[in-house]
């Protein structure tokens, strides 16, 4: 067999090389996505499941970044956090199609930038705002960390960034 019949399977043999996964937090993943699952199934507001699908396609960016060694590309971890994200959200943006008509007049005329009509979708409004919280909890675990000078609480980040989400998730059931 030559080398370019085996160059296909050279990455999924390049699993079995891997020694250790030292990820953003495996238990954070695992917590964001059965959240949502949960949320779909008591049926609660779509922009509440975009919270937690957010934050679970952050949190397996952050996985996957902390598992390539090797830096590619400038910013190559928020470039896979990115890609992460987009391809997690962008497919189940059909599905999720929950619009609302916002209207804002600042000044201008109608059809202005600042009056007009906006059409937002609540579960991609949702989606970010889960991932700005779980790209946020280490380093505000790592400032509670500081402020108790050095002592961590067990499981200090999975606590913070489950809290986070269903807090506020719990403010986006509430208000929308």
């Amino acid at each position: 067999m030559t080398w370019k019949r085996l160059l296909p399977l050279i990455p999924f043999f390049s699993i079995f090389l891997v020694k250790k996964a030292e990820a953003h937090c495996p238990l954070c993943t695992i917590g964001a996505g059965a959240a949502a699952g949960g949320a779909a199934l008591l049926g609660v507001n779509q922009g509440v499941i975009g919270v937690f699908i957010g934050g679970f396609a952050v949190s397996m960016g952050w996985w996957v970044a902390r598992l390539i060694k090797k830096q590619f590309i400038p910013f190559q971890k928020w470039a896979l956090i990115l890609l992460s994200f987009v391809l997690t959200i962008f497919p189940i943006l059909p599905i999720m199609s929950d619009v609302h008509a916002t209207y804002i007049s600042i000044m201008g005329d109608y059809g202005s930038l600042l009056n007009r009509t906006y059409l937002l979708n609540i579960f991609l409004i949702g989606s970010i705002i889960g991932g700005i919280i779980v790209s946020s909890t280490p380093w505000l675990s790592s400032k509670i960390t500081k402020l108790r000078k050095g002592k961590m609480v067990p499981y200090q980040g999975i606590i913070l960034t489950l809290l986070l989400l269903i807090i506020t998730g719990g403010i986006i059931q509430l208000v929308i």
